[in-house]
């Protein structure tokens, strides 16, 4: 029976095809999240789910610490959700000292309560260098008003966390 095996392509194929529908079966499914960040000079952006269906994409101003995110409308024609929130104080900036800001965004599944208003499904963390702090933030989001292709807001951002990374940095004035 082996030296049929060998030499028979299509048992072969018949042995992977049932190989592969059995871990198929067992195989977990895992939904893929794929996230964007980019800066240039004193700007950053990011994208970050939102819901099942949709993402954001915030905006770092690093001259003003201004912390945007939009979301797209349901027929993706326009954008109607509108957050915003000045991180300077929450990072203990001195925005006259050059500003050294990362940002990334990533899941949180945060507790949801029975409000109308649940936190969104990813966090947006900004880190300032010099300060040595770290913020979380998430987008106050109503799935129903979204699904109902209704504005939402301007309103602000969530403050979900800050906490001090590092011991702040002694910067070297710019020259």
């Amino acid at each position: 029976m082996f030296h049929t095996l060998r030499h028979n392509r299509l048992a072969w194929l018949g042995i992977g095809l049932v190989g592969g529908l059995i871990l198929g079966g067992f195989w977990p499914e895992s939904p893929y999240h794929a996230v964007a960040t980019d800066r240039f000079e004193t700007f950053a952006m990011a994208t970050g789910p939102v819901d099942e269906d949709i993402e954001a994409v915030y905006f770092l101003d690093f001259l003003t610490g201004d912390l945007r995110a939009v979301v797209l409308s349901k027929q993706g024609n326009v954008f109607h959700a509108f957050f915003t929130y000045n991180v300077i104080n929450d990072l203990g900036v001195d925005p006259s000292k050059n500003p050294r800001y990362m940002m990334v965004t990533g899941v949180a599944d945060l507790r949801r309560g029975g409000a109308r208003m649940q936190p969104s499904r990813a966090v947006v963390y900004v880190a300032e260098i010099t300060s040595g702090r770290v913020a979380a933030y998430a987008i106050p989001w109503a799935s129903s008003a979204h699904a109902a292709n209704q504005q939402i807001g301007p309103m602000p951002l969530l403050r979900v966390a800050v906490t001090q990374f590092r011991t702040p940095a002694a910067v070297a004035p710019a020259p």
